[in-house]
Order: structure tokens, then C-alpha cells, then sequence
């Protein structure tokens, strides 16, 4: 592959194609289909059915496993599923796992039904508190580290360089869920991770039109795994949600930058408001792990949440929005937001919420691309 940098990359998915079109056509073909002629096929890669290799997809997952510097990657069908695919591919029955207790709604269900299904045990902490993690290594056999940075809706910066040194001091190995920093943001495995995992729904799309996800491994072993299990798992994507995926890549520099912008605006806004009890945007200088946040992100993500002073205010306020919707996802260029108990975290208990910081009446923010002042207008006249 060239040796491009990231941007470059982005705008020229092409040059990652499996092979060169004949026509040259600047979007590299959606082949659609499920199987292939073997008679008819040259050179030493051969396609036999689409659920195994694709050179649609192949040209999506070699891209990805350029912007991530990793040795391989494959596509999911889902964002949950690229996390599915690493439990398949990490852990088998009785496993012990490490995960930080503020992680996604979806990878906390799932992770009850690994428990339940195959006497996973999992083991919550504080990935803040090393002390915490470390009690933890030392004293079970911990397969797989999990969580997210920024987490997802506490917004914790986690130190992901020092808890890749921990990880590997007890021989466990170290995933990073970058969906909301993405690779034009953070490198998880140049931080110390082996796997990167992303829902490409979000920020790498942008235009929230599919559901999508991807996985990339550090080493050669862990990328011919990861490729084994998705397809006795039938976890790949289809080519035509590939080619979707593809129009919104060049563009995700743009975008973050204008998230970033938007979002901090937003937050400072709120955080002036007398109904408002408490702002957590990493970008802000009052955010604990600012500092980190500035030193690990390129660009600080677009969401981020707000306490309001009471769950019938912010009810209120988001019935009477007219620009954000109220939709559980993020990343896309409309504004959105949510109540993470009643939606993305509504597998969570109070008192699994409360210990991650969210209360009752904290509402995520999604900040889009619109006009900041529209967006400032439309909570002013919500909130009335």
C-alpha cells in the first residue's frame, strides 16, 4: 500500500482495491453477488461466496486496516456485532473479562447474554482507578480488556497507553471501542491495543443511512482469527452497505472538525443556563481527563451530555425541540439527542447508571453540522 497519510487515504479509496478496475471508475465496483465463477477468475486471490470475501468489502477493510496500522480487518454487518465477533473470536465458556462499567447499552446486553449462554464472568471497573484494574489482572484469569475513549455517555477519557501496559503485564489481551474518536481522532493500536473495534454507522459514514461496524487486529494471528470466526459466524457486511459507508469516508476530517466546533459552542451555551446542573464535554477545561483528552484525540468528538435540573425539564425540553431529534445513535450531520436511562442505556439499572454519573434528567447531545445559532434558538425556545 502507499504510504498515505490519512486524509489521502480517505479520498482515494480506490488505490486499496484487491485489484484495479478496467474502467477506472473513481468508486470501486459493488459487486452485489453472492457467489462467483472460480472458472473465470485470475491471479492468487480467489472469491468463491460473498459471506467469506468480497472485493467490495476488501477494498473497505484494507483501507481500514491502513488508517488504523493494523495487520488485517473485517467488516460487520452491525456496530454490535464487530463486538459479538470479539467475544466469538477472544473468549470461550468460563471466561473472565474486563470491561469499564461505563460502556454501551448494546456491548452491556450482550454481555449478559455471553453470561448467561457460556458462564462468561465479567468484571466491572473504574478504568480511571489503576489500582482497581490492577487487583483485578492479578487475581483472575482475564482473557479480554475492554472499554471505550471517550466512554459512551460518561465521556471518561481513559489513559488507553497505560491500560495497554497493565493489560499485557497479566497477558490478557486489549480492545478499544473508537466508534466516537474514530481513527482520524485516536490509534488505539498504536497506543498498545490489539484490537480496534468501531460502529462505522456513526462518524466514519456520517449521513446515518446504514448500520455497520469493523474490527482490526493488531498482529497477522489475531487478523486471520478475527477473518475465521466471521465467516463460520456469518458477521461480514453486504457490499452494498460497504458502498455507502465509502460515500461519507472522504469527508469524516470535515465533519469532525465542524462536530468539534459546533459541540463546544453548544456546551458552553448550556453550561451558563440556570436549569442546567452540570456539563460534561471532554473539550471543556472543567472536564477531569481534559488535559489527556487534548494530548490522546486529534479532535474531540460532538457529544457530549447535560444534567438538567430535573427528568420532566429535560422531557420537556426535548418534546419541544424542532431541530434535534430524539434518536438513540450519534455521529451523523443532524443534531440529536436522547435520555441515555430510557434509551441507549435502558438495559442499565439506577444504580448502574448512577455510578458512571448519569442521572435521571442528563441528556446526551449529538451536535450536527447545522448553523450554531438555529441550534442555540431552538433550545431557548424549547425550554420556555
Amino acid at each position: 500500500m502507499n504510504n498515505f497519510k490519512v486524509e489521502t487515504a480517505l479520498s482515494h479509496i480506490t488505490k486499496y482495491a484487491p485489484f484495479e478496475d478496467i474502467a477506472g471508475a473513481s468508486h470501486f465496483p459493488i459487486y452485489n453477488t453472492a457467489t462467483f465463477d472460480l472458472k473465470k477468475q485470475k491471479g492468487n486471490k480467489i472469491y468463491d461466496y460473498t459471506r467469506s470475501d468480497n472485493p467490495t468489502r476488501e477494498t473497505l477493510e484494507n483501507l481500514f486496516t491502513k488508517v488504523e496500522n493494523g495487520s488485517g480487518c473485517v467488516c460487520t454487518h452491525t456496530g454490535i456485532a464487530c463486538v459479538a465477533l470479539l467475544f466469538e473470536t477472544v473468549l470461550k465458556a468460563n471466561s473472565h473479562i474486563l470491561v469499564e462499567a461505563d460502556c454501551y447499552g448494546g456491548t452491556f446486553r450482550l454481555l449478559k447474554v455471553f453470561k448467561e449462554k457460556y458462564n462468561i464472568t465479567v468484571h466491572f471497573a473504574d478504568f480511571l482507578d489503576f489500582e482497581q484494574l490492577e487487583e483485578i489482572l492479578k487475581n483472575n484469569p482475564i482473557d479480554l480488556v475492554l472499554c471505550e475513549s471517550p466512554t459512551n455517555p460518561g465521556l471518561k477519557i481513559i489513559d488507553l497507553k497505560e491500560v495497554a501496559t497493565l493489560t499485557h503485564k497479566y497477558n490478557s489481551l486489549f480492545a478499544v471501542d473508537n466508534s466516537l474518536a474514530t481513527f482520524i481522532s485516536q490509534k488505539p493500536l498504536e497506543l498498545g491495543a490489539d484490537f480496534s473495534l468501531f460502529s462505522t454507522t456513526k462518524y466514519i459514514s456520517g449521513h446515518g443511512a446504514v448500520v455497520a461496524g469493523a474490527i482490526v487486529a493488531k498482529t497477522k494471528e489475531l487478523a486471520e482469527k478475527i477473518h475465521y470466526y466471521a465467516n463460520a459466524h456469518g458477521r461480514s457486511q453486504n457490499p452494498m452497505d460497504v458502498y455507502l459507508i465509502t460515500l461519507g469516508i472522504p469527508t469524516l476530517k470535515i465533519r469532525m472538525k465542524e462536530h468539534q466546533k459546533n459541540s463546544i459552542k453548544i456546551a458552553k451555551f448550556l453550561k451558563k443556563q440556570e436549569y442546567i446542573t452540570k456539563v460534561t464535554h471532554p473539550a471543556l477545561k472543567s472536564h477531569p481527563q481534559h488535559k489527556l483528552a487534548k494530548e490522546q484525540m486529534r479532535y474531540i468528538p460532538g457529544v457530549f451530555c447535560a444534567n438538567f435540573s430535573s427528568l420532566e425539564l429535560a422531557e420537556k425540553f426535548i418534546e419541544n425541540t424542532k431541530i434535534f431529534g430524539e434518536k438513540c445513535s450519534f455521529g451523523s450531520a443532524d443534531s440529536r439527542v436522547e435520555i441515555p436511562a430510557k434509551i441507549s442505556h435502558a438495559s442499565f439499572s439506577k444504580e448502574e447508571l448512577e455510578a458512571i454519573g448519569i442521572e435521571e434528567g442528563t441528556v446526551r447531545f449529538s451536535i450536527g453540522l447545522e448553523n450554531v445559532k438555529d441550534l442555540i434558538a431552538d433550545i431557548k425556545q424549547a425550554i420556555k
